[in-house]
């Protein structure tokens, strides 16, 4: 869901990390980051996701780049593109909820109170087919609308900021409101200005990723350091369990996380829920999912806690 709280951290005990192992994100190198980092581009109108994606690879001569959510060619805004190692977080960033502004086109003119009344009705649940150009299998699903703020209304267009479920199509979303409304509509333009913890606002263009990259190799890497995002952002919407320097060794070598490493986690865990795992300097060790929930963890004091899905930690940088 967009603009969610963050869940309250419980510690359960209190440990400290070797400062021999490891490092914050934010103190990575440029090169670290380049091999494990991610870029927020603002997508221009024209290229595809794809494209963009192609765009950043050579200009920062990376050998992987991958995007976490398909844009249309014609829709512009937050597109989030993984480097390298990091492009295997791009899976659950597509699942993270996302924001957009759109400016539908109405086909016929009808009062302000009605428009207002008939797109704010879209908020909740919404069955939709996706289109037939689309990269999913076309069946009828169901689709959270979380919000619906409406910035502007003219006798022929709506101005509005929709918060959404993630594979929400925004284009059905228009034409239904033409449906509902009896004249028909279509969605004129799209801003994409949220994916999960990522806003527009906070985006670059390719433009500003190049000319950061010159003054890279120009002997100044300030701006492409801070271009160039730790993955860690790109799940901080999901809740953590931050583990022990030991505990983030052996899960390095493909162990799930026992109890017994257990430090902090986020209040409220469920069981089954996909939940990131931290080392106390805050570095992505793992995705898994949780086989039991938090409030019985603080009961238990052995068996396992997460089974390990993603192990995104290099063997070798912590002791097992």
């Amino acid at each position: 869901m967009i603009n969610k709280k963050q869940a309250k951290v419980v510690v359960l005990r209190d440990e400290t990390t070797s400062p021999e192992c490891g490092k914050r994100p934010f103190e990575r190198s440029l090169s670290e980051r380049l091999k494990f980092g991610i870029v927020n581009i603002n997508k221009p109108q024209g290229p595809s996701s794809h494209q963009v994606s192609a765009n950043v690879k050579q200009i920062l001569g990376v050998s992987k780049a991958g995007h976490s959510g398909t844009l249309d060619p014609n829709v512009t805004g937050c597109l989030v593109v993984a480097l390298n190692s990091a492009s295997r977080v791009n899976q659950f960033l597509l699942k993270a909820g996302k924001e957009y502004t759109c400016l539908l086109r109405l086909h016929a003119e009808i009062g302000e109170e009605k428009a207002r009344e008939v797109v704010g009705s879209l908020v909740g649940s919404v069955k939709q087919v996706p289109p037939v150009r689309s990269a999913v299998k076309r069946v009828l699903r169901e689709r959270e609308v979380y919000y619906i703020d409406i910035l502007e209304v003219d006798p022929h267009y709506v101005l509005f900021r929709v918060g959404c479920q993630a594979g929400t199509y925004i284009r059905k979303l228009c034409t239904e409101i033409g449906e509902k409304a009896g004249i028909g509509a279509h969605m004129q333009q799209l801003i994409r200005t949220k994916a999960g913890p990522f806003n527009v606002e906070e985006s670059v263009s390719l433009v500003d990723l190049q000319d950061a990259y010159v003054e890279y190799k120009e002997g100044n890497d300030k701006a492409l350091k801070s271009i160039i995002q730790p993955p860690e952002k790109a799940v901080s919407f999901m809740k953590g369990v931050w583990v022990g320097d030991r505990a983030v060794g052996n899960i390095a070598y493909g162990s799930d996380l026992f109890i017994a490493g257990v430090c902090k986690m986020s209040e409220g865990i469920e069981k089954g829920e996909i939940v990131a795992v931290y080392s106390l300097k805050d570095e992505l060790v793992a995705v898994g999912e949780a086989s039991t929930s938090g409030s019985g963890v603080k009961s238990l004091k052995k068996g396992v806690f997460v089974k390990t899905h993603k192990i995104f930690m290099e063997r070798g940088i912590y002791p097992r």
